[in-house]
């Protein structure tokens, strides 16, 4: 068990050499070289477990373990350049490092001084200039409170936690507040859950406080991150654990209770194991368990595994699962904060959420809400993917355009196609259209449009992208997904995803949009909880803002995109075909014919629509509609 002056003492010691990855400025104070490689999931299953074992060797040849170290992050942010390796001092990133690259890295570089320019990481950007990692809009165009040690520290060092103020929050919530100012600090500060509804996390601290010391009271944390194409919480827990460790040991103190669970998904391995890495840190080091800092105070955490049901990241179903039994929702009220885990008052924020707590408290309220928006303050995660060049994990302040997120950090969207929409919120979100590109990203202005802010997920859409088929995907996710436990949304999904696919298939009629839009409305209103209510989301949003596409499949029999596979044609253009009979061998039907050095032609009663024509035409004779 450390004390609050030894925990002092290791910041003291540890500081220096946190603060070159943190301040290249520092640079000539450097006494070792810094090897940052990243671990996040998204490096890992490309390998970069190789290029840390390849280093490792190199540095043992070269006798080198007490100048260089290599250090193992989490996720660095830029998943679209990874694995991604960044040496210290100077900052020099390397992007796409293969093992077979780290010998010339190691010994031009590392060895020599000379960084290898045709490795480091080069952005493009969308008017052809290219820029250096140094100059990056990618990450100058962030802010990075929740992320902020993300892709910097050792997740599996606690001391390299501690050296950026780590547990020291816990420490003055417990030795110089009294619970009620922890409470008034978060509510001061505006933070609001970053879980998708955005409600005050104050409050629901403040709603579960009642009672200290004469009932039991718990403090959860919502892991199950299962919107598609969302990775926010798992990055934060792969990168920086401790932050949501202490943060959950705060709100404990702030509402009286001794005891934490983690609800985190089975199908997340690295941040499962760093999460046990980090408690068990956290308890031998004191800052969990009995009488933390001498406070009188005691607390701890448990996990627990989700078994990848999407409904489990409603709150009511989560603790039906931590108790051990089947995650289906209940009525609300009443609230977790009154009747949660085991039927006590809960605390339930997810991980973002609480990755904010200590700098909050550290720093207080009026540093956090000078960021953000009058009535969204502070920054929010997105994982930035789908039709962008620089897919990744990016942080910005509240109040920030859709536009300088996918343009300004996201680098544009490639191949010099048109942005179409974003879709944001996952399968309870909702569209954005392209006239809607300057809207600020906040809680209300996103729910004024007809989409929501979600958990974070972000997914770019072009023009090859069918709307339909974008409405079709998310509600045939959340059909797969539901508990089955209301009559709306187990039916009345199933009979909307129905709609959707008769209209894809060429099937549909004008009144089946009428229908859709009942139903959805039908849906909203009668659902048993947040899932099924904003099951719709995609549906209401695409119908408003891409009507014309429904209509154009349902009466013209034609995807705008060339998307829907029933309602496509290819074509071959005689003036551009050279006969080379490619596309005729190729056909997995044969559905083509013609003679060598003639124009092809495709007989559309055989043709099974499978592109793989199009896809082996080197003339671009053929064309799909």
């Amino acid at each position: 068990m450390k004390t609050l002056q030894e925990l002092k003492a290791i910041k003291e010691a540890k500081q220096g050499q946190i603060n070159i990855r943190f301040n290249p400025d520092t640079a000539e104070a450097a006494v070792k070289t810094y090897i940052l490689v990243c671990g996040g999931t998204g490096c890992t299953s490309n390998h970069s477990w190789e290029i840390m074992d390849e280093l490792r060797k190199l540095i043992d040849d070269a006798g080198k373990k007490d100048e260089i170290e290599i250090i193992q992050t989490g996720c660095q942010g830029l998943c679209a350049k990874g694995p991604i390796m960044v040496v210290h001092p100077g900052n020099v990133f390397y992007q796409e490092v293969k093992p077979e690259m780290v010998e010339r890295i190691f010994n031009e570089h590392i060895l020599g001084g000379a960084p290898v320019d045709e490795y480091l990481m080069v952005e493009e950007l969308t008017n052809g200039e290219k820029i250096h990692y140094v100059d990056s809009a990618f990450y100058n165009n962030q802010l990075r409170l929740a992320l902020r040690n993300c892709g910097k520290i050792d997740p599996e060092n606690i001391d390299e936690y501690v050296a950026r103020d780590g547990y020291q929050a816990l420490a003055k919530a417990l030795c110089e507040m009294t619970p009620d100012e922890v409470i008034q600090t978060v509510l001061d500060s505006g933070l609001r859950g970053r879980g998708g509804a955005g409600f005050p996390t104050g409050k629901k601290w403040l709603f579960a406080a009642g009672k200290r010391g004469e009932v039991q009271k718990y403090v959860a944390c919502n892991a199950d991150e299962g919107d598609p194409g969302a990775f926010m919480d798992r990055s934060i827990l792969e990168g920086d654990p401790h932050s949501v460790l202490e943060a959950m040991a705060i709100a404990g103190y702030a509402i009286g209770a001794n005891q934490g669970y983690i609800y985190v998904r089975a199908e997340y391995p690295i941040a499962v194991d760093r999460l046990k890495i980090a408690l068990d840190q956290a308890r031998d080091y004191g800052v969990l368990g009995k009488n933390i800092f001498g406070s009188g105070f005691d607390f701890d955490v448990d996990l627990r595994l989700g078994a990848g049901a999407f409904v489990c990241g409603e709150e009511t179903a989560l603790m039906t699962s931590i108790e051990g039994n089947r995650g289906e929702p209940h009525p609300r009220p009443p609230f977790p904060a009154v009747k949660g885990l085991f039927e006590s008052p809960t605390v339930l924020n997810n991980v973002e959420t609480y990755a904010n707590i200590p700098q909050i408290i550290l720093n207080g309220a009026e540093w956090f809400s000078q960021y953000g928006t009058e009535t969204s303050k502070g920054t929010k995660v997105f994982a930035l993917g789908g039709k962008v060049n620089n897919t990744g994990l990016v942080e910005v302040p509240m109040g920030t355009t859709l536009r300088q997120v996918v343009e300004e950090i996201g680098g544009g969207v490639p191949g010099g196609k048109k942005f179409k929409a974003a879709q944001t919120g996952g399968p309870s979100g909702g569209c954005i259209p392209a006239k809607s590109y300057d809207v600020p990203i906040d809680y209300e202005s996103l729910k004024a449009i007809g989409s929501m802010m979600g958990s974070g997920g972000m997914i770019v859409l072009d023009e090859d992208n069918c709307m339909v088929d974008i409405a079709k995907f998310y509600l045939g996710f959340t059909v797969s997904e539901s508990c089955g436990k209301c009559t709306p949304c187990r039916i009345g999904t199933k009979r909307m995803l129905e709609i959707l696919e008769k209209i894809s298939e060429g099937r549909g009629e004008l009144e089946d949009l009428d229908r859709l839009e009942e139903l959805a409305k039908y849906i909203q209103a009668n659902a048993l909880c947040g899932l099924g209510q904003t099951a719709p989301n995609p549906i209401l949003s695409t119908l408003e803002h891409f009507r014309d596409e429904y209509i154009a499949h349902i009466v013209e029999k034609r995807c705008p995109a060339g998307v829907c596979k029933a309602l496509l044609n290819y074509t071959i253009d005689p003036d551009k075909c050279k006969g080379c009979t490619k596309c005729a061998r190729n056909c997995p039907v044969g559905a083509i014919s013609g003679a060598v050095k003639q124009p092809h032609v495709i007989d559309t009663s055989k043709c099974i629509k499978c592109g793989t024509c199009m896809d082996n035409c080197a003339f671009g004779a053929i064309s799909r509609k």
